[in-house]
């Protein structure tokens, strides 16, 4: 029986001319379905919440559909939807807390933390038979999570400067105080006394605010994914969901045999694993989850393609996530072409970037050169002619 997936994705709302983070949240969603779309922390954020589904093909629709949907509402208000760690161009203007009395506690609580939250990320939901198995499951697939934040990393500038990190986004949110790798615990009930001892020491308010890299969902029988970035390319999303898919199935699978593994003990490294991956993308080294060593960003991907082969090919999805695998190593990360349209023209075609591979464009729009007295954000001049390659698409659609 296949495992059912779903996917919770975040979204910067930016002006179209300026390519400026805005707070217009509440605006864009009047009119969207509720059970669709929704706030975040942050009113320069929305999120969407896919339907569940057992092919990749579907989720796929889903995905693209769901994404012209907020583009439409967002164009009505002269706005444009990036799925993007962060958005090139941003201003302190741009932090408006949503109401409400949570997120007033959580602003007023983490203050900086919380008002620098301009950054989205994809979550992956996958389903798992009970909480037990969900807690048990993480420890195995908690070594091979950096690479799938190296295939998301989308976020290399942050309030118009370039970082230096392929996933800016990553450092940002790893100031939170339950933010990083999840430790090991033998069922749901040591991993919920774990969680209960965190509320109890104030550090946070509720079980909503564990932000490790990887949880049980408090609400639904699913294991949720938290690492990765917001992904441009919706292709990006289905790779990251399928990989997940089939290294939550593999470890099912593992922890089933007559032989079960058993946890090493040691897990210092997954965050330091996760910073690499944050800093390189996948155009540098990451750490093999084997040897703990350092290896190329392709010799992991392709090594973590191999470890789950035989779960890919029993559901039907082995041709298209190594096709999709390899296009993504071939045409490198969100965060690599970012930066290189940014060197090659402005921050501004930088964003208008993100924007088509958000909505799935062939190629940018052009934009009227500037006046000798006009200005772009970025203080350069014009840009240049629009991206003549289309984004990846799924096999055979």
């Amino acid at each position: 029986m296949t495992v059912r997936i779903g996917v919770e994705e975040e979204f910067h709302l930016v002006e179209v001319e300026t390519g400026l983070l805005v707070p217009r949240a509440d605006t864009v969603l009047q009119g969207l379905p509720r059970e669709t779309f929704t706030t975040e922390l942050q009113q320069a954020t929305v999120e969407s919440n896919s339907g569940v589904h057992a092919s990749l093909d579907g989720l796929y629709r889903d995905l693209t559909g769901t994404r012209r949907q907020l583009d439409t509402a967002a164009s009505a208000n002269g706005l444009a939807v990036v799925a993007a760690g962060t958005v090139p161009l941003a201003r302190t203007a741009a932090i408006h807390p949503t109401a409400g009395v949570r997120y007033r506690h959580m602003v007023d609580e983490y203050r900086m933390v919380a008002d620098e939250q301009l950054i989205c990320g994809a979550h992956v939901h996958v389903d798992v038979p009970d909480r037990d198995t969900a807690v048990r499951i993480m420890c195995e697939v908690s070594p091979w999570l950096h690479a799938l934040l190296a295939l998301s990393a989308s976020s290399p500038f942050w309030l118009g400067t370039d970082t230096g990190y392929a996933s800016w986004r990553t450092m940002v949110w790893q100031r939170w105080p339950t933010a990083g790798p999840v430790g090991c615990f033998a069922d749901a009930a040591e991993y919920d006394a774990a969680v209960r001892d965190l509320i109890d020491s104030g550090v946070i308010s509720d079980a909503g605010m564990i932000y490790y890299d990887l949880r049980p969902s408090a609400h639904q029988q699913t294991l949720e994914l938290r690492i990765c970035d917001s992904c441009p390319r919706a292709e990006t999303v289905v790779l990251i969901a399928g990989l997940f898919r089939a290294l939550v199935t593999d470890a099912l699978q593992r922890l089933e045999s007559p032989t079960p593994p058993v946890c090493a003990g040691r897990h210092e490294w997954l965050r330091a694993a996760a910073w690499r991956a944050a800093r390189s993308g996948l155009e540098g080294a990451l750490v093999d989850p084997d040897t703990h060593h350092e290896a190329s960003a392709a010799h992991v991907v392709r090594a973590l393609l191999k470890r789950v082969r035989p779960v890919l090919e029993a559901c039907g999805d082995w041709q298209t996530v190594q096709a999709l695998a390899e296009k993504a190593l071939a045409d490198g990360s969100a965060a690599h072409r970012m930066r290189r349209t940014a060197e090659e023209e402005d921050l501004l075609a930088c964003t208008d970037l993100v924007i088509a591979e958000t909505r799935g464009d062939s190629g940018r729009r052009r934009r009227p050169a500037p006046s000798p007295t006009s200005r772009v954000p970025s203080g350069e001049a014009g840009l240049e002619d629009a991206l003549s390659t289309r984004p990846a698409r799924i096999p055979g659609r």
